[in-house]
């Protein structure tokens, strides 16, 4: 069996976890890892039995064979290195965002359309076998008509996760706080169970804990559909002891109930409903997205997320932000829809 062969930028903590998940697969091989600390990277290296190491990106482009990159850099680097890759014809895997503003993710988009490229954004709980479950039966109409979905993100994160990764509190190369960077995984499972269009939005901001830094630590906010749901959202990195993401969607006929563990569970109520599986399993919805993008790569099938799809959370959260500095309540910027369009996607 011929595997499919790919690099990790970015040796973090959540480059750790691909490379982790990636010894596991028959059908994937790492064969570079790239860090601009090469000491770390050949720590990296030597952990995942990955055999090329470099501190340069336009160096692995040029010299590596490879049948896709991923990419799990801080936001602002996003945009320069997909583009990057998408000039030389290679695919792309990306933790999200796409970018850490909407007008570089609009014109990213734009050029991945234009080369027909393939680029995935990781929002990997599209793979989560209860999110999909949740997302299947409501789009059946098992559970009526979506009234509305109350969401939460209780997190955590300590002093360590800014002094160490500066990028992080810097509005400029993140785009934001918790809202984008933890938040944005349910935003778009919200939408996706709600099936319509996100059309407006209300948002609060705050910095309760962490107050040298220029981004959110709490975030609240609101979202209308087209179809009228009401998507009530939480996100925080400042709960005493971090618990696990929680999400309730009311219908007129039902309601289902996630909750986000390692092992994720459903439960429907008002109805008995049978659980559809995701399309691509594995032990973990990070290990399921990884092997969908592989498909994707290898022409076997498509991958849920790719960069077009992704555009919708960023335009929202986008609108979320703006009605938090606003204090009104926001619509969506329409230009990420007729992105979209061009596509063929809509």
């Amino acid at each position: 069996m011929k595997k499919t062969r790919f690099a990790i930028v970015g040796c973090g903590d959540v480059g750790n976890d691909i490379g982790l998940i990636s010894r596991f697969s028959r059908r994937i091989q790492t064969v570079a890892c790239v860090d601009t600390n090469r000491s770390k990277a050949e720590l990296f290296a030597k952990k995942h039995k990955i055999p090329e190491v470099y501190t340069d990106y336009d160096e692995l482009l040029g010299k590596c064979d490879l049948d896709f990159v991923y990419l799990a850099v801080p936001h602002y680097l996003h945009y320069p290195m997909i583009t990057k890759a998408v000039e030389k014809n290679l695919p792309v895997f990306c933790e999200k965002p796409i970018t850490n503003t909407l007008d570089s993710a609009l014109e990213l988009c734009n050029l991945v359309n234009q080369k027909d490229a393939k680029v995935g954004i990781n929002y990997q709980y599209r793979y989560d076998k209860a999110c999909y479950a949740l997302a299947k039966a409501s789009h059946k109409g098992e559970l009526g008509e979506i009234f509305y979905i109350r969401c939460n993100v209780p997190w955590s994160r300590g002093k360590s996760y800014f002094s160490e990764s500066v990028w992080h509190g810097n509005k400029d190369q993140s785009g934001g706080g918790t809202l984008i960077t933890q938040a944005s995984h349910i935003v778009d499972v919200a939408l996706w169970i709600a099936d319509s269009r996100p059309v407006s939005v209300t948002g609060l901001k705050k910095q309760k804990v962490f107050k040298d830094v220029e981004v959110e630590d709490l975030f609240m906010g609101t979202i209308e559909t087209e179809s009228d749901c009401q998507i009530q959202l939480c996100s925080s990195m400042v709960v005493a002891e971090e618990q696990c993401i929680t999400m309730e969607v009311y219908g007129s006929k039902g309601t289902g109930i996630y909750n986000g563990h390692f092992f994720p569970k459903v439960k429907f109520l008002g109805q008995k409903i049978k659980k559809e599986k995701p399309p691509v399993r594995g032990i973990h919805a990070i290990a399921a997205s990884l092997e969908g993008f592989r498909r994707w790569v290898t022409g076997e099938m498509d991958y849920e997320m790719p960069i077009w799809n992704s555009l919708e959370v960023l335009a929202t959260v986008d609108a979320l932000y703006k009605a938090s500095e606003s204090g009104n309540t926001e619509k969506l910027d329409k230009r990420y829809l007729e992105c979209i369009e061009k596509t063929g996607s809509l």
